[in-house]
């Protein structure tokens, strides 16, 4: 892993990339941090060779067009960068400034007709976080392996030549497939079959470019190419995430306006709406940067104005007195707004940066080259010393400071050199000794607050139990509760049963008529219902409703029981097996109009009667049916005897 950015800076010396007769000619400055390693002037093809072999972390441009016709083009051009390097141009993205607008942000100034010059400015600014990175690329790769040359016409080997790269197609496919997976990579898998193994594997790898394991490869047989999937049109990034530092006007009421300008006192943003509030304008500012200076057209700063500067801890401003309208008018011309709240909310912010603008010029001149301006100039307007800023910046590099600085005798530089130091010890001391101080009144805080905490817990802890047993006694009520409605529809059920059976047990009690059980159907589960019901017992009477689909286990159950009768409907038909089965179980089979059954509901009655009379009637065809079937099996038993005694008097003739 590097310790330092290696960046490369490019500028057009000679030629174009529009041009076919005069190619372009490059220079190059190749730097490691803020060092220069190289300078050399190059062609596009000795720039990428160079690009492969080096590896930088950034290609800087000052603009695309130097590189690329169209987007095409461009694309071509950032597929062939290796995959860590970032092509950046330094002078932004969708909004362009002038390189020289970018480098006076860093306080660079350097030869604009001089291309090196440009080269070595437009490196300098990348590697300080200048500029937008370009986005051609989704986080989606494509790796295709493929035959390397054509089979073509062949001879006598041939399918064996085709099997041969086919087979080195296949086995690389799967090579890098375990690569992939290896490395924790989602990817889709498409395979071309061929005579012998493969002619075309693809892989769609959910991945950047940078992190597919695998490298350009050119065999025999086989080449594998890896290509990022496109996006529909060019995105820029900038390098740098920092949010632009603003001075912000503000003139709330009804119609609320906001102005805001960057420290180079260009604006950035002027707004006004009725419907905007405080929140409005906190987010209108986010979008456009970072509020440093908050400033208001009046002596007082209004409360609503002073909520939205402590909202980003910035640095308030208001006039030593009510600016007047000719004076808003003054610091306004020339700038375009809509209306008075706009131009009050504008002249307010550029009454703040007219302050500052003699501190910001004097800053130029004592800020070596190649610090942030914008963040040196924050440091000042917070309060800070210069020196100590620079100090925090990571100040002074010795090469720029040795590049930039006048020509002097050795001995003035050695005192002046000696005097800026003794004067940075002081205030060095100064401020280690309000910092120890700042120590101690924090220290004594933390502990105060310490305390506090401890106590916090404590009390949050002994809730926190009681909330735990709460949780679990209401788990257990809820637990309880179903169980107890559970049991309570287990009681209806069983209470209906009872009723019924009472019922049942009542009709048995009158001579005249006997109870009857009704099942829907001659089924398992009817049977199986009825038990659950009202049971079924022995000598028990059992009407059918209907009797498709009965079995012969059902008759098999009810055998076992030993009801005394099954009754069926007269009217629809009746298996012509069922008769059979049941004189074979010994159950009486009779209709309702034979039994004089009346069914309501679940249950029904059977005239005594007309009951007895049917069951004698079937009495007496059971006897008759018993003796049909004895006198059936004798006869089969004497054919069977005479069957064998002819086969052994034959055997014997």
């Amino acid at each position: 892993m590097r310790d330092r950015l290696i960046v490369f800076g490019i500028d057009i010396v000679k030629g174009s990339v529009r041009s076919r007769s005069r190619r372009p000619m490059y220079a190059l400055v190749r730097m490691d941090g803020q060092a220069i390693l190289s300078e050399s002037m190059v062609s596009m093809f000795r720039l990428f060779r160079l690009l492969s072999e080096e590896r930088p972390d950034i290609l800087a441009v000052d603009s695309l067009q130097e590189i690329a016709t169209d987007q095409h083009e461009l694309f071509s051009f950032l597929q062939g960068l290796p995959p860590q390097t970032k092509l950046v141009q330094v002078t932004g993205g969708e909004k362009k400034e002038t390189l020289g607008k970018v480098a006076a942000r860093f306080n660079i100034s350097f030869d604009r007709f001089d291309p090196f010059a440009e080269a070595r400015t437009t490196a300098r600014v990348a590697s300080l976080g200048a500029g937008a990175e370009v986005i051609a690329f989704l986080d989606e790769s494509e790796v295709v392996v493929s035959r390397h040359r054509s089979p073509g016409r062949g001879g006598w080997s041939q399918n064996r030549y085709v099997r041969k790269i086919h087979g080195a197609v296949q086995f690389k496919g799967r090579e890098i497939e375990q690569q992939l997976a290896a490395h924790g990579l989602r990817y889709e898998k498409k395979e071309t079959k061929a005579f012998g193994g493969c002619s075309r594997v693809a892989f769609r790898v959910f991945a950047v470019r940078g992190q597919v394991p695998v490298s350009t490869y050119r065999g025999a047989d086989v080449q594998v190419r890896i290509s990022g999937k496109r996006l529909e049109r060019i995105r820029f990034r900038p390098l740098s995430g920092k949010p632009r530092y603003l001075i912000v006007g503000i003139d709330p009421g009804t119609t609320t306006a906001v102005a805001a300008l960057d420290l180079d006192g260009n604006l950035m943003h002027l707004e006004s709406s009725r419907q905007m509030n405080m929140s409005g304008v906190i987010e209108a500012l986010y979008r456009v940067g970072k509020p440093l200076v908050v400033a208001s057209d009046v002596q007082e700063m209004p409360y609503s104005v002073e909520k939205i500067r402590r909202a980003f801890s910035a640095v308030s401003y208001t006039p030593r007195q009510d600016t007047s309208v000719e004076s808003k008018l003054s610091l306004t011309a020339g700038f375009p707004y809509a209306n008075v709240h706009e131009r009050d909310a504008l002249s307010a912010a550029l009454d703040a940066y007219l302050q500052y603008q003699n501190k910001f010029r004097n800053l130029v001149r004592r800020v070596p080259p190649g610090h942030d301006l914008d963040e040196v100039r924050a440091g000042v307007i917070r309060g800070q010393a210069l020196d100590q800023v620079l100090i925090d910046l990571n100040a002074v590099a010795p090469a720029a400071l040795a590049e930039e600085a006048p020509v002097a005798p050795v001995a003035a530089r050695h005192d002046e050199r000696v005097r800026v130091l003794d004067g940075m010890v002081k205030r060095l001391r100064t401020y280690v000794a309000e910092l120890e101080e700042e120590v101690k009144a924090k220290e004594y805080e933390i502990h105060r607050l310490q305390g506090r905490l401890r106590a916090m817990h404590d009390t949050r802890d002994v809730q926190l139990a009681k909330d735990a047993e709460v949780t679990k006694q209401d788990a257990i009520i809820q637990s309880l509760k179903k169980r107890l409605r559970k049991a309570e529809r287990h009681s209806r059920t069983l209470a209906k049963r009872v009723e019924r059976i009472r019922t049942f047990a009542e009709l048995s009690i009158d001579g005249e008529a006997l109870p009857v059980k009704v099942m829907d159907v001659l089924t398992k589960e009817a049977f199986r219902r009825l038990m659950d019901d009202t049971g079924i017992r022995e000598d028990d009477i059992v009407f059918v409703q209907r009797t498709d689909g009965w079995g012969r286990s059902v008759v098999r159950d009810l055998a076992d029981i030993q009801v005394r009768a099954l009754i069926t409907p007269a009217h629809g038909e009746r298996d012509p097996q069922i008769l059979p089965a049941f004189r074979e179980a010994g159950i009486p089979l009779l209709t309702d109009m034979d039994a004089g059954v009346q069914v309501r509901g679940r249950v029904g009655l059977a005239a005594k009667d007309r009951f007895e009379a049917a069951i004698a009637r079937w009495h007496d065809e059971q006897v008759q049916f018993l003796r049909e079937r004895e006198s059936s099996r004798i006869e089969h038993m004497f054919k069977e005897y005479k069957s064998e005694r002819g086969k052994e008097v034959r055997k014997g003739g």
